[in-house]
């Protein structure tokens, strides 16, 4: 295949992304679940900026932002996993289904480390229309898993299982079956050739994309639970909310009452998997946060 005619399967691709959109219905319907967060992160929607949180509905069109350190998992409408390591930005888009119920998104990672694996929700092998981004370089994958990353020097993605087809502006189309090839785009110039991975560099990629045990992380259904602090103020308490929030933290606020009519109020994070994992967050905002005595306790 000659590289005119790569250009032009590119230029096709990215006219199909935008089939793919418009092909995706436009419902209500829960296409993507926020699963674990290993905070800070946040989604953003019609320009507004809130801490992500364990079963969280995304929605098309949103953006979720990971800060440093932090890990989010996503799970798709078809059974599939979204991992996002730290620093990273993903758009969520065209999710839904089409004729003969074929889930579709399209995932656009603009930095950051990505990971696309099937079977880890859902052992059934539904049918699915998914295209990756991942800067310049777009893949199309088929029942895969795949690895990839963007920074300032270079895009990247990787094939762990299964076949994806990779487009880059300055490129052929390139098939990809082998596991642990990949294929890599220095910034501003053309790829290089498809190449191998050793298995102790997979395991430094793929660490970037995992959330972390002892990292203080919250998991939908988690039974335990974090008391940040109790004040006295309702305003002191919104002014706590807002300054965690704002730091990539879902902290929840439950009023309490108290002798004379009055209340108190606890600021919380909630859906923390063990004891373990709430009092390593709980290390982990000590200083950020100021705290004075925060609280473990199982719901």
């Amino acid at each position: 295949m000659n590289l005119q005619r790569g250009r032009v399967l590119f230029g096709g691709c990215f006219l199909a992304w935008g089939l793919l959109a418009q092909a995706a219905p436009q419902s209500g319907a829960s296409y993507a679940v926020v699963d674990s967060v290993q905070m800070p992160a946040w989604v953003e929607r019609k320009g507004v900026r809130e801490p992500l949180v364990p079963g969280q509905s995304l929605r098309n069109h949103d953006r979720v932002l990971t800060g440093a350190d932090a890990r989010v998992v996503v799970k798709l409408a078809e059974g599939s996993a979204v991992k996002l390591g730290e620093n990273a930005q993903l758009d969520l888009n065209a999710l839904g289904r089409r004729e003969n119920q074929v889930f579709t998104a399209a995932l656009d990672v603009a930095q950051g480390a990505f990971r696309f694996t099937t079977g880890v929700f859902s052992k059934l092998h539904q049918k699915r229309a998914i295209n990756v981004r991942i800067a310049t370089i777009t893949a199309g994958i088929r029942g895969t898993d795949l690895w990839g990353r963007s920074d300032n020097e270079r895009d990247l993605v990787c094939l762990l299982e299964g076949r994806i087809t990779v487009l880059h502006p300055l490129d052929e189309a390139r098939e990809m079956s082998e596991p642990l090839s990949f294929y890599v785009a220095p910034k501003g110039f053309s790829p290089q050739p498809i190449d191998k991975v050793d298995a102790g560099q997979l395991q430094l990629w793929a660490a970037q994309t995992e959330v972390r045990p002892g990292s203080g992380y919250a998991r939908r259904g988690g039974q335990w639970k974090l008391e940040l602090a109790t004040v006295d103020g309702e305003e002191e308490a919104l002014a706590f909310y807002d300054r965690a929030r704002a730091a990539g933290y879902g902290v929840r606020i439950k009023p309490r009452a108290v002798e004379g009519g009055l209340y108190r109020y606890s600021i919380r994070v909630t859906q923390l998997p063990t004891k373990a994992e709430a009092e390593a967050l709980a290390a982990l905002l000590v200083q950020p946060l100021e705290l004075a005595a925060p609280v473990v306790t199982r719901y």
